[in-house]
């Protein structure tokens, strides 16, 4: 699949708002503005933007603990977020939730989470909701390898490839499960080939190459939509930032390994293909990063200037509302 030099744009304006997004939000963790788990996104924004590219707000994604970028690409706004991470009432959760429990059900972003795994069960019985009620929607999961190794893997996929709902499955391959290789924890690396297990496509990409996660994710997408099944997608990648911040991030992998694929980065990619294909001057690339920087100077200060939630308020948003 071949994208347009709007398309074009429109990808690299979101990789640099996702990598942005989440430098800006280490700086702020490290300056001691943001407390509890900060799991950044870097060296991954190639998926969530591929991926979500093809998605609109009718279209359910789930997420993981490491979700602000598929927030971010599904629609929730750098202020919103950055609030969200100060625990302001101008967050998307109203500043209740923090990094791990972003909801915004109004542009389809359906929640990240702490918990392992059960993303893929929630993206599953989004898809058996829309098949039941006629709807050409699409559920999401995101999630990473070691989820792979959870029951809900099993279940999930399985019921989706019985009823052949309308769900894309997106194993986020960093090779860590926190600090454990995924090598160390199965024998079978390759999760893509679970998929034939279960009778429905299954696509391994370059998770760093948003064109490729663009490509596969569209065919899936399109798949779903017109009532064709699900599809597993795994991408492989590396995040180039610790697990969490503040953590320690040596020990497990080793700083060339590191290097090696921040040589690798997604930015960088796709501004190669776009110069050697002499889609977009280099020019216009750098305004579009410029004009992030700003856009993500502004959410910082709009969270340092936003209120607390009022104590009187605790009770609320824990019951659905009439």
């Amino acid at each position: 699949m071949k994208v347009t030099k709007d398309q074009a744009l429109a990808l690299y304006r979101m990789l640099q708002t996702i990598r942005q997004s989440e430098e800006g939000l280490a700086r702020q963790y490290a300056a001691g503005f943001i407390h509890g788990a900060c799991h950044t996104y870097v060296g991954e924004e190639a998926i969530a933007t591929g991926v979500c590219a093809h998605l609109d707000y009718n279209d359910a994604i789930f997420s993981t603990h490491r979700g602000h970028g598929h927030a971010l690409a599904k629609g929730v706004s750098p202020r919103e977020l950055f609030a969200e991470l100060y625990g302001r009432e101008t967050g998307v959760s109203h500043g209740r939730g923090g990094s791990m429990h972003l909801f915004k059900p109004e542009v389809g972003m359906m929640g990240t989470s702490g918990i392992v795994a059960p993303c893929i069960l929630q993206a599953t019985g989004a898809g058996y909701s829309f098949k039941l009620r006629g709807v050409p929607h699409v559920g999401a999961a995101f999630f990473g390898d070691g989820a792979s190794n959870n029951g809900a893997f099993h279940e999930g996929l399985n019921l989706a490839a019985i009823y052949q709902l309308p769900v894309v499955f997106v194993c986020e391959n960093n090779q860590f499960a926190t600090e454990i290789a995924f090598s160390y924890a199965t024998r079978n690396t390759d999760v893509w080939k679970k998929a034939e297990n279960y009778g429905m496509p299954g696509v391994c990409v370059d998770g760093n190459d948003v064109l490729a996660v663009h490509a596969a994710a569209g065919e899936a997408v399109e798949r779903a939509r017109a009532g064709g099944g699900p599809t597993l997608i795994e991408a492989k990648t590396y995040r180039t930032r610790p697990h969490s911040e503040g953590m320690r991030d040596g020990g497990y992998r080793s700083l060339e390994e590191i290097e090696a694929w921040k040589k690798r980065d997604p930015i960088k990619i796709l501004t190669q293909k776009l110069m050697i294909e002499n889609i977009v001057p280099q020019s216009e690339l750098d305004a579009i990063a410029e004009e992030i920087r700003l856009v993500v100077e502004d959410a910082a200060e709009f969270a340092k200037n936003s209120p607390y939630p009022d104590g009187a308020t605790a009770l609320q948003h824990v019951y659905a509302e009439a």
